[in-house]
């Protein structure tokens, strides 16, 4: 630091003035090539919500809790019950069976299977609410598969 009477300066003070001039392109090399502009949407069509998950190609359901759980999407039915995991493909999958259970917020979920086995699990819900929104989300999800054209009708 120096101490002393001020300089004299010449001129504005920095950033004042007439912009700097940039050349055409940046002596860095070629531009790089544009990608195109991002897709539009038709005018009018609605948009998903910012930081929603895209939309599923086919539907999907699940449910658990501590214990066990049940998934249902395109490839069957996975059924977890105290750790050990069955796994149901469509094809081997005759019917589901879904109810509350007479008792609480306990779904209850049977996979018959096509060589006549019934395999359950029952999932627990935290509050009757929950359990109604399993109820009316899995209803659709498994109409949806066991209606697909070409399905192999096992009954």
């Amino acid at each position: 630091m120096t101490y002393g009477p001020p300089q004299p300066s010449y001129g504005p003070p920095p950033g004042f003035g007439p912009p700097t001039p940039v050349p055409a392109h940046a002596p860095y090399g070629p531009p790089q090539p544009s990608y195109g502009p991002p897709p539009q949407a038709p005018y009018g069509a609605p948009q998903p919500p910012y930081g929603a998950p895209p939309p599923a190609v086919d539907p999907e359901f699940v449910a658990h809790d501590r214990h066990n759980s049940v998934i249902v999407d395109g490839s069957g039915v996975a059924l977890e019950i105290q750790g050990h995991t069955l796994e149901f493909p469509w094809a081997q999958i005759g019917t589901v069976h879904y109810a509350p259970a007479p008792y609480g917020t306990v779904l209850m979920v049977a996979v018959a299977h096509a060589g006549g086995m019934l395999y359950e699990c029952r999932v627990t819900a935290r509050r009757k609410a929950v359990l109604q929104e399993w109820l009316e989300e899995i209803a659709p999800v498994v109409h949806f598969y066991l209606t697909l054209p070409g399905r192999p009708q096992t009954y």
